[in-house]
Protein backbone atom coordinates (compact mmCIF):
# COMPACT_ATOMS: atom_id res chain seq x y z
CA UNK A 1 0.00 0.00 0.00
CA UNK A 2 1.12 3.60 -0.30
CA UNK A 3 0.50 6.24 2.00
CA UNK A 4 -1.19 10.06 1.12
CA UNK A 5 2.15 11.48 2.79
CA UNK A 6 4.71 10.28 0.61
CA UNK A 7 2.90 9.60 -2.48
CA UNK A 8 1.89 12.86 -4.14
CA UNK A 9 1.93 13.32 -8.05
CA UNK A 10 5.18 15.37 -9.85
CA UNK A 11 2.88 17.16 -12.95
CA UNK A 12 2.26 20.44 -12.30
CA UNK A 13 -1.13 19.54 -13.59
CA UNK A 14 -1.66 16.70 -11.42
CA UNK A 15 -0.89 18.66 -8.51
CA UNK A 16 -3.85 20.81 -9.24
CA UNK A 17 -5.95 18.27 -9.28
CA UNK A 18 -4.39 17.49 -5.63
CA UNK A 19 -4.80 20.20 -4.12
CA UNK A 20 -8.63 20.40 -5.39
CA UNK A 21 -8.80 17.03 -3.18
CA UNK A 22 -7.45 18.36 -0.40
CA UNK A 23 -9.54 21.11 0.01
CA UNK A 24 -12.64 18.53 -0.44
CA UNK A 25 -13.58 19.51 -4.24
CA UNK A 26 -14.06 16.33 -6.49
CA UNK A 27 -15.91 17.76 -9.33
CA UNK A 28 -12.99 20.18 -9.40
CA UNK A 29 -10.32 17.66 -9.24
CA UNK A 30 -11.78 15.83 -12.14
CA UNK A 31 -12.28 18.55 -14.15
CA UNK A 32 -8.58 19.05 -13.56
CA UNK A 33 -8.05 15.88 -14.87
CA UNK A 34 -9.81 16.65 -18.21
CA UNK A 35 -7.84 19.54 -18.62
CA UNK A 36 -4.49 17.98 -17.87
CA UNK A 37 -4.66 16.04 -21.30
CA UNK A 38 -3.98 12.40 -22.13
CA UNK A 39 0.01 12.85 -22.00
CA UNK A 40 0.07 12.55 -17.92
CA UNK A 41 2.51 9.89 -16.08
CA UNK A 42 -0.73 7.13 -15.91
CA UNK A 43 0.68 5.94 -12.30
CA UNK A 44 0.04 9.51 -10.86
CA UNK A 45 -3.27 9.70 -12.85
CA UNK A 46 -3.81 7.16 -10.70
CA UNK A 47 -2.90 8.14 -7.66
CA UNK A 48 -5.21 11.43 -8.41
CA UNK A 49 -7.54 9.04 -8.93
CA UNK A 50 -7.82 6.71 -6.35
CA UNK A 51 -7.88 9.78 -3.58
CA UNK A 52 -11.02 11.14 -5.52
CA UNK A 53 -12.61 7.70 -5.37
CA UNK A 54 -12.14 7.03 -1.77
CA UNK A 55 -13.44 10.39 -1.24
CA UNK A 56 -16.74 9.66 -3.57
CA UNK A 57 -17.17 5.88 -1.92
CA UNK A 58 -16.37 4.07 -5.24
CA UNK A 59 -14.70 1.09 -3.67
CA UNK A 60 -14.34 -0.85 -7.58
CA UNK A 61 -12.11 2.40 -8.97
CA UNK A 62 -10.77 2.67 -5.93
CA UNK A 63 -8.92 -0.47 -6.36
CA UNK A 64 -8.41 -0.38 -9.92
CA UNK A 65 -6.37 2.88 -9.31
CA UNK A 66 -4.72 1.59 -7.06
CA UNK A 67 -3.34 -1.45 -9.11
CA UNK A 68 -2.75 0.95 -11.60
CA UNK A 69 -0.41 3.23 -9.29
CA UNK A 70 1.62 0.22 -8.28
CA UNK A 71 2.30 -0.78 -11.74
CA UNK A 72 1.62 0.79 -14.62
CA UNK A 73 3.06 -1.15 -17.27
CA UNK A 74 0.73 -4.46 -16.55
CA UNK A 75 -1.69 -4.65 -19.04
CA UNK A 76 -4.65 -6.19 -16.73
CA UNK A 77 -4.01 -2.87 -14.30
CA UNK A 78 -4.93 -1.18 -17.04
CA UNK A 79 -7.88 -2.64 -18.35
CA UNK A 80 -9.34 -3.12 -15.23
CA UNK A 81 -8.97 0.78 -14.60
CA UNK A 82 -10.06 2.08 -17.78
CA UNK A 83 -12.75 -0.37 -17.45
CA UNK A 84 -13.82 1.21 -13.90
CA UNK A 85 -13.37 4.49 -15.37
CA UNK A 86 -15.87 3.73 -18.47
CA UNK A 87 -18.35 2.09 -15.48
CA UNK A 88 -18.27 5.16 -13.31
CA UNK A 89 -18.78 7.85 -15.77
CA UNK A 90 -15.37 9.42 -16.36
CA UNK A 91 -14.33 7.06 -20.02
CA UNK A 92 -12.28 10.47 -20.43
CA UNK A 93 -9.38 9.36 -17.55
CA UNK A 94 -10.01 5.53 -19.35
CA UNK A 95 -9.04 6.24 -22.80
CA UNK A 96 -5.36 6.71 -22.50
CA UNK A 97 -4.80 3.27 -19.95
CA UNK A 98 -7.08 1.09 -22.57
CA UNK A 99 -5.06 2.66 -25.55
CA UNK A 100 -1.81 1.76 -23.76
CA UNK A 101 -3.41 -1.71 -23.01
CA UNK A 102 -4.31 -2.82 -26.61
CA UNK A 103 -0.79 -1.60 -27.19
CA UNK A 104 0.60 -4.68 -24.72
CA UNK A 105 -2.72 -7.14 -26.09
CA UNK A 106 -3.39 -5.81 -29.96
CA UNK A 107 -4.91 -9.51 -30.13
CA UNK A 108 -7.73 -8.46 -27.42
CA UNK A 109 -10.89 -7.91 -28.61
CA UNK A 110 -12.81 -7.21 -25.22
CA UNK A 111 -9.62 -4.35 -25.03
CA UNK A 112 -10.51 -3.04 -28.36
CA UNK A 113 -14.10 -2.83 -27.49
CA UNK A 114 -14.08 -1.34 -24.16
CA UNK A 115 -11.72 1.57 -25.81
CA UNK A 116 -14.31 1.98 -28.43
CA UNK A 117 -17.00 2.47 -25.64
CA UNK A 118 -14.67 4.82 -24.27
CA UNK A 119 -13.90 7.13 -26.45
CA UNK A 120 -18.19 6.63 -27.78
CA UNK A 121 -18.86 7.96 -24.49
CA UNK A 122 -16.52 10.88 -25.00
CA UNK A 123 -18.30 11.49 -28.20
CA UNK A 124 -14.88 10.89 -29.94
CA UNK A 125 -15.90 8.62 -33.00
CA UNK A 126 -14.05 9.08 -35.62
CA UNK A 127 -11.08 7.67 -33.25
CA UNK A 128 -13.28 4.98 -32.39
CA UNK A 129 -14.22 4.16 -36.03
CA UNK A 130 -9.87 4.11 -37.03
CA UNK A 131 -9.38 2.22 -33.76
CA UNK A 132 -11.90 -0.76 -35.37
CA UNK A 133 -10.62 -0.61 -38.98
CA UNK A 134 -7.39 -1.29 -37.72
CA UNK A 135 -8.68 -4.39 -35.97
CA UNK A 136 -10.22 -5.07 -39.86
CA UNK A 137 -8.60 -8.72 -39.71
CA UNK A 138 -9.52 -10.51 -36.77
CA UNK A 139 -12.75 -8.53 -35.41
CA UNK A 140 -16.39 -9.98 -35.14
CA UNK A 141 -19.06 -9.10 -37.41
CA UNK A 142 -21.48 -8.28 -34.15
CA UNK A 143 -21.00 -6.79 -32.33
CA UNK A 144 -17.18 -5.20 -34.17
CA UNK A 145 -18.14 -4.42 -37.60
CA UNK A 146 -21.76 -3.10 -36.15
CA UNK A 147 -19.86 -0.61 -34.30
CA UNK A 148 -17.54 0.47 -37.17
CA UNK A 149 -20.55 1.24 -38.69
CA UNK A 150 -22.08 3.09 -36.19
CA UNK A 151 -18.96 5.61 -35.63
CA UNK A 152 -18.55 6.08 -39.02
CA UNK A 153 -22.12 7.25 -38.78
CA UNK A 154 -21.81 9.50 -35.92
CA UNK A 155 -18.24 10.97 -37.12
CA UNK A 156 -20.14 11.78 -40.81
CA UNK A 157 -17.69 9.13 -42.53
CA UNK A 158 -21.29 8.02 -44.76
CA UNK A 159 -18.77 6.15 -47.48
CA UNK A 160 -17.01 4.13 -44.19
CA UNK A 161 -20.33 3.35 -43.30
CA UNK A 162 -21.98 2.50 -46.13
CA UNK A 163 -18.91 0.09 -47.17
CA UNK A 164 -19.47 -2.05 -44.04
CA UNK A 165 -22.85 -1.95 -43.75
CA UNK A 166 -23.07 -3.79 -46.82
CA UNK A 167 -20.17 -6.28 -45.79
CA UNK A 168 -23.01 -7.18 -42.67
CA UNK A 169 -23.86 -10.66 -42.13
CA UNK A 170 -27.65 -10.80 -40.62
CA UNK A 171 -26.77 -11.46 -37.06
CA UNK A 172 -27.48 -14.80 -35.58
CA UNK A 173 -28.26 -13.51 -32.06
CA UNK A 174 -31.56 -12.04 -31.56
CA UNK A 175 -30.26 -9.12 -29.35
CA UNK A 176 -28.48 -7.44 -32.71
CA UNK A 177 -31.90 -7.32 -34.93
CA UNK A 178 -32.82 -4.53 -33.52
CA UNK A 179 -29.86 -2.53 -33.79
CA UNK A 180 -29.06 -3.36 -37.27
CA UNK A 181 -32.72 -2.27 -38.35
CA UNK A 182 -32.14 1.03 -36.13
CA UNK A 183 -28.69 1.58 -38.10
CA UNK A 184 -30.62 0.77 -41.66
CA UNK A 185 -33.00 2.97 -41.24
CA UNK A 186 -30.06 5.51 -40.17
CA UNK A 187 -28.41 5.06 -43.64
CA UNK A 188 -31.98 5.05 -45.26
CA UNK A 189 -32.58 8.84 -43.72
CA UNK A 190 -28.96 10.05 -44.98
CA UNK A 191 -29.67 8.89 -48.26
CA UNK A 192 -33.09 10.82 -47.73
CA UNK A 193 -31.38 14.28 -46.68
CA UNK A 194 -28.08 14.27 -49.09
CA UNK A 195 -30.23 15.93 -51.66
CA UNK A 196 -30.98 18.97 -49.50
CA UNK A 197 -27.86 19.63 -47.85
CA UNK A 198 -24.66 19.44 -47.17
CA UNK A 199 -24.66 16.60 -44.55
CA UNK A 200 -21.01 18.40 -43.86
CA UNK A 201 -20.12 19.40 -39.75
CA UNK A 202 -22.67 22.50 -40.28
CA UNK A 203 -25.46 20.63 -41.66
CA UNK A 204 -26.99 20.34 -38.00
CA UNK A 205 -30.72 19.54 -39.48
CA UNK A 206 -29.55 17.49 -41.57
CA UNK A 207 -27.95 14.99 -39.04
CA UNK A 208 -30.15 15.44 -36.09
CA UNK A 209 -32.90 13.86 -38.19
CA UNK A 210 -30.35 11.55 -39.84
CA UNK A 211 -28.66 10.48 -36.42
CA UNK A 212 -32.54 10.02 -34.11
CA UNK A 213 -35.14 10.75 -37.05
CA UNK A 214 -35.66 13.76 -34.90
CA UNK A 215 -36.95 17.26 -37.46
CA UNK A 216 -35.11 20.53 -36.14
CA UNK A 217 -37.47 23.43 -36.26
CA UNK A 218 -35.25 26.54 -35.74
CA UNK A 219 -31.64 26.62 -36.18
CA UNK A 220 -29.93 29.05 -33.74
CA UNK A 221 -28.71 32.79 -35.40
CA UNK A 222 -26.55 33.29 -32.36
CA UNK A 223 -22.90 32.28 -31.66
CA UNK A 224 -21.76 30.85 -35.47
CA UNK A 225 -18.42 32.05 -34.02
CA UNK A 226 -18.11 30.68 -30.88
CA UNK A 227 -18.78 27.17 -32.33
CA UNK A 228 -22.08 26.64 -31.38
CA UNK A 229 -23.40 25.01 -34.87
CA UNK A 230 -26.82 26.00 -34.94
CA UNK A 231 -27.74 25.08 -30.99
CA UNK A 232 -28.37 27.67 -28.11
CA UNK A 233 -25.92 27.71 -24.94
CA UNK A 234 -27.95 28.74 -22.36
CA UNK A 235 -31.10 30.23 -23.21
CA UNK A 236 -33.49 32.86 -21.85
CA UNK A 237 -36.93 31.52 -23.63
CA UNK A 238 -39.57 33.53 -25.15
CA UNK A 239 -42.84 33.21 -26.27
CA UNK A 240 -42.25 34.43 -29.97
CA UNK A 241 -39.64 31.10 -30.07
CA UNK A 242 -42.08 29.06 -28.94
CA UNK A 243 -44.54 30.29 -31.48
CA UNK A 244 -41.95 29.63 -34.23
CA UNK A 245 -41.46 26.39 -33.24
CA UNK A 246 -45.36 25.20 -33.12
CA UNK A 247 -45.58 26.82 -37.22
CA UNK A 248 -42.77 24.78 -38.03
CA UNK A 249 -44.20 21.65 -36.53
CA UNK A 250 -47.69 22.88 -38.41
CA UNK A 251 -45.74 22.92 -41.59
CA UNK A 252 -43.92 19.70 -40.64
CA UNK A 253 -47.00 18.00 -40.43
CA UNK A 254 -48.76 19.20 -43.38
CA UNK A 255 -45.68 18.48 -45.87
CA UNK A 256 -45.58 14.86 -44.18
CA UNK A 257 -49.07 14.34 -44.99
CA UNK A 258 -50.01 13.91 -40.99
CA UNK A 259 -53.32 14.63 -39.73
CA UNK A 260 -53.52 14.17 -36.10
CA UNK A 261 -57.45 14.64 -34.12
CA UNK A 262 -55.82 15.76 -31.32
CA UNK A 263 -53.22 17.24 -29.06
CA UNK A 264 -52.05 15.31 -26.12
CA UNK A 265 -50.96 17.04 -23.07
CA UNK A 266 -47.66 15.97 -20.83
CA UNK A 267 -48.56 16.25 -17.36
CA UNK A 268 -45.61 19.05 -16.14
CA UNK A 269 -46.86 22.50 -16.29
CA UNK A 270 -44.54 23.61 -18.80
CA UNK A 271 -45.66 21.00 -21.41
CA UNK A 272 -49.30 21.83 -20.61
CA UNK A 273 -48.79 25.79 -21.74
CA UNK A 274 -46.94 24.81 -24.56
CA UNK A 275 -49.33 21.49 -25.52
CA UNK A 276 -52.74 24.35 -24.87
CA UNK A 277 -51.00 27.16 -27.18
CA UNK A 278 -50.44 24.04 -29.87
CA UNK A 279 -53.86 22.99 -29.97
CA UNK A 280 -54.63 26.71 -30.93
CA UNK A 281 -52.05 27.05 -33.55
CA UNK A 282 -53.17 23.17 -34.70
CA UNK A 283 -56.93 23.50 -34.75
CA UNK A 284 -57.08 21.13 -32.95
CA UNK A 285 -58.50 20.09 -29.33
CA UNK A 286 -56.14 19.11 -26.20
CA UNK A 287 -56.29 16.53 -23.65
CA UNK A 288 -54.38 14.75 -21.46
CA UNK A 289 -51.92 12.64 -22.46
CA UNK A 290 -53.45 8.86 -22.33
CA UNK A 291 -50.81 5.90 -23.91
CA UNK A 292 -51.90 4.33 -26.75
CA UNK A 293 -54.11 7.03 -28.44
CA UNK A 294 -53.87 6.98 -31.92
CA UNK A 295 -53.57 9.84 -34.30
CA UNK A 296 -52.12 12.73 -31.91
CA UNK A 297 -49.41 15.17 -31.36
CA UNK A 298 -47.54 14.56 -27.74
CA UNK A 299 -46.47 18.11 -26.65
CA UNK A 300 -43.56 18.47 -24.06
CA UNK A 301 -41.62 21.40 -23.27
CA UNK A 302 -38.25 19.60 -22.69
CA UNK A 303 -38.27 15.98 -22.32
CA UNK A 304 -35.85 16.05 -19.25
CA UNK A 305 -38.52 17.72 -17.29
CA UNK A 306 -41.21 15.78 -18.01
CA UNK A 307 -39.34 12.59 -16.61
CA UNK A 308 -38.63 14.91 -13.36
CA UNK A 309 -42.63 15.02 -13.01
CA UNK A 310 -44.04 11.95 -10.49
CA UNK A 311 -45.81 10.25 -13.58
CA UNK A 312 -42.64 11.52 -16.03
CA UNK A 313 -40.79 7.94 -16.02
CA UNK A 314 -43.73 5.64 -16.59
CA UNK A 315 -44.93 8.50 -19.33
CA UNK A 316 -41.64 8.59 -21.15
CA UNK A 317 -41.82 4.91 -21.18
CA UNK A 318 -44.92 4.91 -23.10
CA UNK A 319 -43.65 7.04 -25.48
CA UNK A 320 -40.36 4.78 -26.43
CA UNK A 321 -42.61 2.72 -29.10
CA UNK A 322 -44.59 4.95 -31.30
CA UNK A 323 -48.51 4.53 -31.63
CA UNK A 324 -49.55 4.52 -35.04
CA UNK A 325 -50.57 7.97 -36.06
CA UNK A 326 -48.71 9.38 -32.55
CA UNK A 327 -46.01 12.39 -33.30
CA UNK A 328 -44.06 13.42 -30.32
CA UNK A 329 -43.04 17.45 -30.33
CA UNK A 330 -40.34 18.86 -28.24
CA UNK A 331 -39.64 22.16 -27.81
CA UNK A 332 -36.81 22.45 -25.94
CA UNK A 333 -33.92 19.89 -26.52
CA UNK A 334 -31.18 19.31 -24.24
CA UNK A 335 -28.52 18.31 -26.57
CA UNK A 336 -26.00 17.74 -23.73
CA UNK A 337 -28.11 15.52 -22.19
CA UNK A 338 -29.90 14.35 -24.49
CA UNK A 339 -33.49 12.92 -23.40
CA UNK A 340 -34.47 9.12 -22.47
CA UNK A 341 -37.12 9.16 -25.47
CA UNK A 342 -36.05 10.98 -28.68
CA UNK A 343 -38.55 12.99 -30.32
CA UNK A 344 -39.85 13.42 -33.90
CA UNK A 345 -39.91 16.88 -33.83
CA UNK A 346 -37.93 19.60 -32.31
CA UNK A 347 -38.31 23.32 -31.69
CA UNK A 348 -34.54 24.13 -30.85
CA UNK A 349 -31.32 22.99 -29.32
CA UNK A 350 -30.35 24.05 -25.74
CA UNK A 351 -27.39 23.44 -23.10
CA UNK A 352 -29.68 25.46 -20.53
CA UNK A 353 -33.18 26.93 -21.09
CA UNK A 354 -35.65 28.93 -19.00
CA UNK A 355 -39.37 28.69 -19.76
CA UNK A 356 -41.07 32.42 -20.88
CA UNK A 357 -43.10 31.77 -17.79
CA UNK A 358 -40.00 30.67 -15.41
CA UNK A 359 -37.70 32.55 -13.09
CA UNK A 360 -36.23 34.71 -16.01
CA UNK A 361 -33.10 36.60 -14.97
CA UNK A 362 -33.91 40.50 -14.64
CA UNK A 363 -32.37 44.10 -13.61
CA UNK A 364 -33.24 44.63 -10.17
CA UNK A 365 -33.39 48.21 -9.00
CA UNK A 366 -30.05 48.30 -7.88
CA UNK A 367 -28.76 47.75 -11.50
CA UNK A 368 -27.61 44.41 -10.78
CA UNK A 369 -28.93 41.21 -11.84
CA UNK A 370 -31.86 38.69 -10.16
CA UNK A 371 -34.00 35.90 -10.93
CA UNK A 372 -37.80 37.16 -11.36
CA UNK A 373 -40.69 35.41 -10.18
CA UNK A 374 -42.31 32.95 -12.27
CA UNK A 375 -45.39 33.72 -13.88
CA UNK A 376 -48.08 31.97 -12.03
CA UNK A 377 -51.31 33.05 -14.39
CA UNK A 378 -53.33 30.06 -15.48
CA UNK A 379 -52.17 28.46 -18.09
CA UNK A 380 -54.58 29.27 -20.68
CA UNK A 381 -53.53 32.59 -20.19
CA UNK A 382 -49.90 32.23 -20.84
CA UNK A 383 -50.51 29.93 -23.57
CA UNK A 384 -52.63 33.06 -25.04
CA UNK A 385 -49.81 34.70 -24.75
CA UNK A 386 -47.58 32.83 -26.83
CA UNK A 387 -50.19 32.59 -29.60
CA UNK A 388 -50.36 36.10 -29.69
CA UNK A 389 -46.31 36.54 -30.21
CA UNK A 390 -44.80 37.44 -33.50
CA UNK A 391 -43.06 33.91 -34.51
CA UNK A 392 -40.56 35.84 -36.88
CA UNK A 393 -36.94 34.72 -37.12
CA UNK A 394 -35.02 37.80 -34.87
CA UNK A 395 -32.34 38.70 -36.22
CA UNK A 396 -29.57 36.74 -33.90
CA UNK A 397 -25.86 38.10 -34.16
CA UNK A 398 -25.72 38.88 -37.43
CA UNK A 399 -23.24 35.64 -38.22
CA UNK A 400 -26.02 32.78 -38.24
CA UNK A 401 -26.88 30.89 -40.82
CA UNK A 402 -30.10 31.93 -42.98
CA UNK A 403 -33.21 29.24 -41.92
CA UNK A 404 -35.87 30.07 -43.87
CA UNK A 405 -39.66 28.79 -44.03
CA UNK A 406 -39.30 27.94 -47.69
CA UNK A 407 -35.81 25.90 -46.89
CA UNK A 408 -37.46 24.16 -43.82
CA UNK A 409 -40.14 23.21 -45.89
CA UNK A 410 -37.98 21.83 -49.04
CA UNK A 411 -36.41 19.78 -46.27
CA UNK A 412 -39.02 18.28 -44.26
CA UNK A 413 -40.91 17.52 -48.12
CA UNK A 414 -37.39 15.73 -49.09
CA UNK A 415 -37.47 13.61 -45.52
CA UNK A 416 -41.21 12.98 -44.89
CA UNK A 417 -41.39 9.40 -46.36
CA UNK A 418 -38.41 8.16 -43.84
CA UNK A 419 -39.87 9.74 -41.16
CA UNK A 420 -41.49 8.73 -37.82
CA UNK A 421 -39.38 5.34 -39.04
CA UNK A 422 -38.90 3.42 -35.39
CA UNK A 423 -38.87 3.61 -32.10
CA UNK A 424 -37.73 6.59 -30.60
CA UNK A 425 -34.31 5.09 -28.39
CA UNK A 426 -32.27 7.77 -26.74
CA UNK A 427 -29.46 9.44 -28.80
CA UNK A 428 -26.14 8.73 -27.32
CA UNK A 429 -24.33 11.11 -29.04
CA UNK A 430 -24.48 15.20 -30.66
CA UNK A 431 -23.15 13.43 -33.60
CA UNK A 432 -20.88 15.16 -36.26
CA UNK A 433 -22.36 18.95 -35.85
CA UNK A 434 -19.65 20.01 -32.97
CA UNK A 435 -20.51 22.70 -30.66
CA UNK A 436 -19.15 24.63 -27.58
CA UNK A 437 -19.74 23.62 -24.80
CA UNK A 438 -20.19 25.54 -20.93
CA UNK A 439 -20.09 23.65 -17.67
Amino acid sequence: MFSRRNRRPKSPELLKAWESLESGDVPGALRQLRAAGEDQPLNEVALVVKRAADTAGFTDLAEAAAGLARDPGEPRALYDFGYACVERGVSYLAVPALREALRHRPDSLGVLRELVSAYEDEGRHHEAMTELARHEDRFTQWPDRYLLVFNAIMAGDLAVARHHHALLDDPQDPQWRAPRDRQSRMLGRAAAVEGTGALDTADLRGWQYVLGGTVLGTVSPFGLDAGMNGRYAWLQDDPALCLRGLTRLRTLLEAAGVRPRSVSLLPDRDSRVLGLAAAEVLGLPAEPFAPGRQNTVVIAYDVNEVAAHDDGPETLQQLVERVPGQVLHEHAGNWTDPPAVTPDSVGLLHQTVVAPWGEQLRQGADGGVERGPADDRPEAEIAASVTAADPGAGDGDGEGSADTDESFTAFVTAVRDTWLDGPRTRLTSAGPVPSSRFR
